[in-house]
């Protein structure tokens, strides 16, 4: 047999090199087509972010004003206002503003102070008619509403002063995301331990599918599920007075969580190297000992992951937590009903007049839940990076 001398053995590499340049351009092409779809996903992420952001920025800034009692200024004091004082008297955006002629102008002032003559005198005399509640002061504050005993945190975007304290709606969020996890976290670990390290074959390919088919279950029947047989049996089983609580909503949320945290924790710990398994059993350890003290340690990052994305599944839950208990009561006790914050924009949002304070107080609420979950993943991630470096012995 021959030996190719240097000359033929170049000529055979550039042959080489010419058909893959032959068959280059498509793999470029769908090379190129795949990161500009993943460049899309993140663009969208961002471009949503922003809307929700710039609906939400008046509220950020203190440019709304709730108050049903305002001072009314009589059309012939329009010209002796300040441009910038008359824009905001008319609750206009420079845009608008600047395009619209002075006979407009006329008629909203006419509008707007014959809208503060009609206003009962009932609530003008009510000290709380000229307060602007979408203050941050009123937002995250109690204060003593007429004839209340005592400062409240009230929620009631109805009616003819408006109440926006987001207080009962935060700690309703993390009453019901909290119960979820609870509940959720063990069973969905011991499960992925289970499966991963003890099970036989002929389970592990019956347990996996039956869990993961639990996300193909919509929420609105997990809902119905949890608010027509599961509040009846657990009221039962505690004793508790309120039938539908955050409780309640925190078993049913637990339903949509477990299959997210079992199947990334259980990929987390089958990737464990089989190696740290065996030299542990090797060295007389039983497998309930490999699997907790050697395998679930290794995994620890792969498992603390799946903790945090089922944490961000629980506190963006809306049909579950809606169906289940949707009262915005202050209470800390998980007995109590509670109202998430993705409740409330998904049962009040439709009836949200388009640029009303209420409308935009749903958006500065998405605009938290987003920032909350944001640096919720951010903390994750460096906590899973840290525990990766000290698992691979490094500082």
């Amino acid at each position: 047999m021959s030996i190719p001398t240097p000359s033929a053995k170049r000529t055979i590499g550039w042959m080489g090199i010419q058909r893959g340049h032959r068959a280059r351009p498509f793999e470029w092409l769908m090379e190129k087509f795949i990161f500009l779809v993943s460049l899309s996903a993140i663009l969208m992420v961002f471009l949503i972010f922003i809307f929700v952001a710039r609906e939400a920025l008046p509220i950020f800034f203190g440019q709304m004003n709730s108050a049903p009692v305002q001072p009314a200024l009589p059309v012939e004091e329009m010209n002796k206002l300040p441009k910038e004082k008359l824009r905001e008297y008319l609750g206009l955006s420079p845009a608008k503003f600047a395009a619209m002629d002075e006979e407009t102008k006329k008629l909203l002032m006419e509008a707007r102070l014959e809208a503060q003559t009609e206003i009962p005198e009932a609530l003008r005399q009510n000290k709380d008619a000229m307060l602007n509640t979408t203050q941050w002061r009123y937002l995250l504050q109690p204060y003593q509403w007429t004839d209340y005993d005592k400062p409240e945190y009230i929620w009631q975007p109805i009616g003819q002063i408006h109440k926006y304290n987001i207080m009962p709606l935060l700690i309703g969020s993390l009453k019901t995301t909290f119960a979820g996890l609870v509940f959720a976290v063990p069973l969905a670990i011991a499960a992925a331990i289970y499966v991963s390290q003890l099970a036989r074959p002929r389970w592990r390919e019956i347990i996996k599918p039956g869990i993961e088919l639990l996300s193909a279950i919509p929420s609105v029947v997990v809902g119905s599920f949890t608010m027509l047989v599961l509040a009846t049996f657990l009221q039962k089983v505690f004793g508790y007075q309120t039938r539908l609580n955050a409780f309640v909503a925190g078993v049913g949320l637990s339903l949509a969580v477990i299959p997210v945290v079992f199947t990334i924790a259980e990929d987390a710990l089958t990737s464990v190297p089989r190696s740290y398994t065996q030299a542990a059993l090797a060295l007389g350890a039983s497998k309930w000992q490999a699997a907790w003290q050697i395998v679930l340690p290794a995994g620890l990052p792969g498992v603390f992951a799946a903790v945090v994305l089922g944490f961000g599944r629980a506190i963006g839950e809306t049909m579950i937590v809606l169906m289940v208990c949707s009262a915005s009561v202050m209470s800390w006790s998980l007995f109590d009903s509670a109202r998430s914050i993705t409740t409330t924009i998904a049962a009040e949002m439709a009836e949200a007049v388009a640029g009303s304070h209420h409308y935009r107080i749903l958006f500065m609420l998405g605009a938290l839940l987003f920032a909350v979950t944001f640096v919720t993943n951010m903390i994750g991630d460096l906590v899973i990076h840290r525990l990766k470096r000290k698992l691979e012995g490094k500082r």
